[in-house]
């Protein structure tokens, strides 16, 4: 028989009475552990307290448990409408990454303006994060013989439900971890993003780039009639991402140039000023002069 590419896993790492820890469950937590670390020894470059990180996590990775949940169940209804219980029933399997990603991102925003600071900042600060995290996490996949393509003749294929098939988990975990590289090496270069969304946007921009096409390998995609739910939502991410970039962009450099003319501006009306200040001195001067210079 052929060999496979990495070999057929057991999904149970370990049991501790009676319990079985799945190894899905250690990646996933894995890639949030390591993501956060990731944001919290870059938040000084933001200007964000380190321990604000710590806190808006605990709010953040809840939401983001219950928002992946949620939107997978609404896309397979049929699934669940008969046993709502197992609704709750998560070690059954059945999360969705952009269900995740918009209950945080949405949660995260929400505390951030209460705390009177731009949300945007704080989305490029977690930018490199959410890719290392999901690079970790889609090993969980593999662990749980899952989110798979269909039959393939590749060297690299696996081997899951009977037949060799695309690793499409490592497709996204290579692509998550290279664009997590190129974040942090576009913010080492530059001390920061640019302007404020900038990284948050190349994010959204190239992961939904990769997404659509490793979608279309999968066996298991959530539908929308007969479109690949995730293949139209990674089109809608990537149109409004270089929107968002473009506009992001043009309005810094806007608040610049205003900035700049402002600065610049005062500093000719104080020199115009000093040299209007100047003559009266001097006719102030010759006129005292002159005054003394009739006097007996």
């Amino acid at each position: 028989m052929r060999t496979p590419f990495l070999p057929v896993p057991d999904p149970v790492a370990f049991t501790v009475f009676g319990l079985d820890i799945m190894w899905y469950a250690i990646m996933i937590t894995t890639g949030i552990v390591l993501g956060t670390a990731l944001a919290y020894v870059r938040a000084h470059r933001y200007g964000i307290d380190p321990e604000n990180v710590l806190d808006i996590i605990l709010y953040c990775v809840p939401a983001s448990i219950v928002g992946g949940r949620i939107y997978y169940v609404i896309f397979e209804w049929d699934r669940y409408k008969n046993d709502l219980p197992q609704i709750l029933n998560i070690r059954g399997g059945g999360m969705a990454i952009h269900g995740c990603l918009i209950a945080a991102l949405g949660l995260g925003a929400y505390i951030v303006r209460r705390w009177k600071q731009k949300p945007l900042d704080w989305f490029d600060l977690f930018a490199p994060g959410l890719a290392l995290g999901q690079a970790i996490g889609r090993w969980g996949n593999y662990f749980n013989s899952e989110a798979h393509g269909g039959p393939t003749d590749l060297p690299w294929a696996i081997y899951a439900d009977g037949e060799f098939v695309h690793p499409t988990f490592l497709y996204e975990s290579i692509w998550c971890l290279l664009l997590c590289c190129a974040l942090l090496l576009y913010e080492k270069k530059h001390g920061r993003s640019r302007f404020s969304g900038q990284l948050i946007c190349l994010y959204a921009f190239f992961y939904s780039l990769e997404r659509f096409f490793v979608e279309g390998l999968r066996t298991d995609s959530l539908w929308i009639g007969s479109i690949r739910q995730a293949q139209l939502i990674s089109v809608f991410f990537m149109v409004a991402a270089a929107v968002c970039y473009f506009l992001l962009r043009k309005r810094a450099a806007k608040a610049a140039e205003e900035t700049e003319e402002s600065v610049f501006g005062a500093t000719y009306t104080d020199d115009v000023s000093e040299d209007k200040a100047e003559p009266e001195e001097d006719e102030e001067k010759k006129d005292s002069e002159d005054v003394s210079g009739g006097q007996p």
